[in-house]
């Protein structure tokens, strides 16, 4: 086989590894969060992690609240104004992680999912993960099913499908997302960020949408980092098949290719500037009040959101 999935399900939560046995690039997938910890290539004949992850299971358990790396957002995405809305003339106020008086990441980050499905084969490997919310926030009653699937394959390529389901009888208020963060070695100051969107959207104070979108063309071409602070959503361009996002230095190319149910780029860069969050969204944060590209989930319906991430050598 060409590629393999191994599982290493000691000492607590399992840890997938997806490798390309002949290209060398390997994807650790942790069963906690259903997330991506580490994406590696090769590069000067040694492996090189794009991923700002965990050093392992004590760590991600212990901090993935300090700033969700690589966190599954779901169901709602980035803030929610205190944690509060209202639907179908209720009330709602959610209990999970706040930051600075907000709700911010939705209710499943943390969530162990389990291992439906796992495949090696001559294209690719892949493992399937899934999640059963069952309702435990009050905030957010409605319990939804989640599945994950990884799939690495040549040339680099990570994909990651997410397909969201749920049996009530009424249609329930929806988004999700990724919170990668990624790095290409060194600090953000040295590196080139090109996607295609000349749209923001306006934030108050709180980093919430206020409804209003702004003109901003600074990386349809592509520009450097340098000296730039980043905590902000763009709207990518819906005219283009496959918008996409290219992170770059001299050595390495980043390429992220979300599908059409992610029209959003957040992008966030840490204060110490070893990497950068490129998020797909599916909605605008704060979504379930202010109604940017808000989804309500038919009964039995399936939605699928997709991306992928592929890395190239630039020598």
């Amino acid at each position: 086989m060409s590629f393999k999935a191994s599982i290493d399900d000691q000492n607590g939560f399992p840890i997938i590894t997806l490798t390309d046995t002949i290209g060398g690039a390997e994807a650790e997938i942790y069963a906690f969060g259903g997330l991506l910890n580490a994406f590696r290539v090769p590069v000067n004949g040694s492996l090189f992690n794009v991923v700002e992850g965990f050093t392992g299971r004590e760590d991600i358990a212990a901090n993935i609240t300090h700033g969700f790396k690589s966190a599954k957002l779901s169901p709602f995405v980035c803030r929610m104004f205190e944690g509060k809305y209202r639907l179908e003339n209720k009330d709602y106020q959610v209990h999970k992680h706040f930051l600075n008086g907000h709700a911010i990441h939705g209710l499943v980050y943390d969530g162990i999912y389990a291992i439906i499905y796992q495949e090696s084969g001559n294209k690719a490997a892949s493992v399937v993960l899934q999640y059963d919310y069952k309702g435990d926030d009050a905030g957010y009653p409605f319990p939804y099913t989640l599945i994950i699937e990884w799939k690495l394959e040549a040339g680099n390529k990570l994909s990651v499908s997410t397909t969201v389901t749920h049996s009530h009888d009424h249609a329930i208020p929806m988004a999700d997302g990724w919170h990668p963060y990624f790095t290409l070695g060194g600090s953000v100051d040295e590196w080139m960020i090109q996607f295609d969107s000349n749209t923001q959207l306006e934030y108050d104070a709180a980093l919430l949408p206020s409804g209003k979108k702004l003109k901003d063309e600074r990386f349809i071409n592509g520009a450097s980092l340098k000296d730039i602070q980043l905590d902000n959503s763009f709207e990518l361009d819906a005219t283009k098949q496959d918008a996409k996002c290219r992170l770059s230095n001299d050595i390495l190319q980043l390429i992220i290719e979300p599908g059409k149910s992610y029209p959003l780029l957040q992008l966030y860069i840490p204060p110490h500037r070893k990497s950068i969050a490129i998020e797909n969204l599916s909605g605008a944060p704060d979504n379930f009040n202010n109604g940017m590209w808000r989804i309500d989930l038919s009964p039995n319906e399936k939605k699928v959101f997709r991306t992928s991430y592929t890395v190239v050598l630039n020598r």
